[in-house]
């Protein structure tokens, strides 16, 4: 019996899965699809046997993904969805027609698919053993399969070449974007990560490219062009005015660039599966996917919950922030956190240019920048304050945020990871805990 997604009494079973798939983080990261490819042999194959969008890109793939989910599932199709990392709850990366995992679900596909992982590597040796990705890619296709998905959209976790999920054969391959992120893994060149996330487009598989730099397209094109995949890129069919492209709900200019990348993917499907004009439009009109620009009322007060976390998310912000003062009429008080220097710079040049004053939060993540070396990074002609704070200080309720004063205008941004830990504050029953599986 399930309520609420959770089996009754199911705690201790929950608690016990947790620290299995904790102890996969602990082996490290593991790139490369063959450790991928024998995991999904060994379960019969489940990416087959439901049709799928595949999605990558340095940002906007999740946005994206859920649009393509929106529509899809507007159109009537039982949808299934795989996104990555979570906000709160686990059970978010793997959905159909947006119901999340429930707990009891989890539960039942890890003592399901452990023992299979398990014989793996008595077979092979423990390198053979899937990373939790790759357990987590196993079990959204497994979900997909057993809920009788007529569709899904897989949004890779980490590049492309080498990712888990790409072991699949798509309908169409969406690449929304490409900036200098995760370089140390995927190359110091926007023509190098371009060559990387390239790696998702397959054969005579359509491939629909986002607006992105002209050097990391000619590289795309190329790849499509030896692999006989044809082109549909945003920029040739809605041009370079934003004001053109389709609408959504979701705020942000950018939101109508990954608009418009959702609606060339839908377009490019085969007849069978190809949604008309006016269910795209109201897909794009009904997405949820929360964090992304996203406003709510705290307290009295308009905060704004946004993961802007790259060089490339740091030039949306700024446009996006812009907006928000004309809106309002005042400067807003931002709370940021990174992941890292190369992250955290370009981020706090661009709050520091619109925020009243800045709280510096350190996320519960491995990676985190401190204090310290945040602080290293303001801007020197920054004269607001500026304050070191923790997320249980500035949040201590749902109802409260102790940033700022009365009419202040509040943005969290920064790190996905810093946004899950306030998102849990806010709605303690979305259900705790989790933080420590989303390092992924």
């Amino acid at each position: 019996m399930l309520k609420n997604g959770r089996g009754v009494g199911s705690a201790d079973a929950y608690a016990s899965t947790q620290d299995y798939l904790v102890s996969l983080k602990a082996q490290g990261p593991k790139f490369g699809i063959d450790r991928m490819r024998l995991l999904a042999a060994a379960l019969g194959h489940p990416e087959r046997a439901v049709p799928c969008l595949h999605v990558a890109g340095t940002n906007g793939k999740g946005s994206v993904a859920a649009m393509l989910a929106s529509i899809l599932q507007d159109a009537g199709w039982r949808t299934g969805l795989y996104t990555s990392p979570h906000l709160v709850r686990l059970g978010e990366r793997v959905q159909v027609n947006r119901r999340l995992l429930g707990e009891a679900e989890i539960v039942a596909h890890t003592r399901e698919l452990r023992p299979v992982a398990e014989r793996l590597a008595a077979a092979g040796g423990p390198d053979d053993h899937p990373s939790f990705f790759e357990f987590m890619t196993a079990m959204a296709f497994h979900q997909f399969v057993r809920d009788q998905c007529d569709l899904a959209v897989i949004e890779t976790g980490l590049g492309g070449r080498l990712d888990a999920t790409n072991i699949v054969t798509p309908l169409v391959s969406v690449i929304t974007s490409i900036g200098l992120d995760h370089c140390e893994l995927l190359g110091g060149t926007v023509e190098e990560i371009a060559a990387e996330k390239g790696g998702i487009i397959k054969p005579g598989v359509p491939v629909v490219l986002g607006r992105m730099p002209a050097a990391a397209e000619a590289v795309l094109r190329r790849i499509a062009g030896e692999r006989g995949a044809p082109v549909h890129g945003v920029r040739e069919e809605f041009g370079g005015a934003t004001g053109d492209y389709p609408a959504t709900n979701l705020e942000g200019d950018y939101q109508r660039w990954n608009a418009a990348t959702a609606t060339l993917a839908a377009r490019a499907l085969p007849v069978r599966w190809r949604p008309a004009g006016t269910v795209i439009a109201r897909g794009l009109q009904s997405t949820s996917w929360p964090g992304r620009w996203e406003r709510t009322i705290l307290g009295g007060r308009t905060l704004v919950l946004d993961a802007s976390h790259n060089p490339e998310g740091a030039a949306v912000l700024d446009a996006n922030l812009t907006r928000l003062r004309a809106e309002t009429g005042r400067a807003p008080v931002v709370m940021m956190g990174a992941l890292g220097a190369a992250r955290a710079r370009p981020l706090l040049e661009v709050i520091c240019r619109h925020a009243r004053e800045v709280h510096l939060l350190v996320p519960q993540q491995a990676r985190a920048s401190g204090h310290a070396e945040l602080e290293a990074l303001l801007p020197a002609d920054f004269r607001g304050p500026v304050f070191r704070a923790w997320v249980a200080d500035l949040f201590p309720d749902e109802r409260t945020c102790a940033a700022g004063g009365p009419g202040d205008v509040l943005v969290v941004t920064g790190s996905i990871y810093l946004l899950g830990e306030i998102m849990e504050r806010l709605d303690p029953g979305r259900g705790p805990g989790e933080g420590r599986l989303q390092d992924f």
